[in-house]
């Protein structure tokens, strides 16, 4: 089975790394929730998106190195991979901040991939694995290029989106059970993802 893979809020986690960020900006005050989210909606409920679009180019692109792997991706992807599944990730990520410092975001995604997607020593990805596309529309258009059977991504418009390849299985990945969805596969752990699939992890 060829497997897709989204990489932000999907692979790779921030709640953590985004709290300790606003904090050290002076942002919110230490009883907020320990939530990317959260502190995104606080932001722009304060009129302060301008403060959100560039603690995000910040995060990905300085602090990356601090991102968590959302748990159970690790375990599931070395598992797909030892079962002869082939796995793609394919992201919508623009290459520089749109506002602060120009840190090359797709290089600090992969270089992150290339410290925390590792097993038994062992790399779990090469640099032709890794798609990182600069719109939403190429993302959709490199799906069906690389032949996906199957796509995970937290994010549901883009799953049910009109340009989103037909006949393949879509999975959303709701750790946080936001959605209550009967479109699609829905599940809040890798582990669930994994048992639905056939890919013990």
């Amino acid at each position: 089975m060829y497997i897709g893979i989204d990489f932000d809020n999907t692979i790779a986690c921030y709640d953590e790394i985004f709290y300790k960020v606003a904090l050290e900006q002076g942002v919110i005050n230490s009883d907020m929730p320990v939530n990317k989210i959260a502190i995104r909606d606080y932001l722009r409920g304060i009129d302060q998106e301008p403060v959100w679009t560039e603690m995000q180019g910040y995060v990905y692109g300085k602090r990356m190195s601090e991102a968590s792997a959302f748990p159970g991706v690790v375990a599931f992807i070395a598992a797909a991979v030892e079962q002869g599944h082939v796995i793609n990730i394919i992201s919508h990520k623009t290459q520089y901040p749109v506002i602060g410092l120009p840190y090359d975001l797709h290089a600090a995604a992969r270089g992150w991939i290339n410290e925390n997607l590792v097993w038994n020593n062992r790399k779990l990805f090469s640099d032709e694995q890794l798609f990182f596309e600069l719109t939403r529309d190429t993302k959709l258009a490199q799906i069906e290029r690389c032949g996906c059977d199957c796509f995970i991504d937290d994010l549901p418009e883009i799953l049910t989106a009109q340009k989103f390849p037909k006949n393949i299985i879509s999975i959303l990945f709701d750790p946080e059970e936001h959605y209550s969805l009967s479109l699609m596969p829905t599940f809040a752990t890798w582990q669930d993802i994994g048992k639905y699939l056939g890919i013990e992890c």
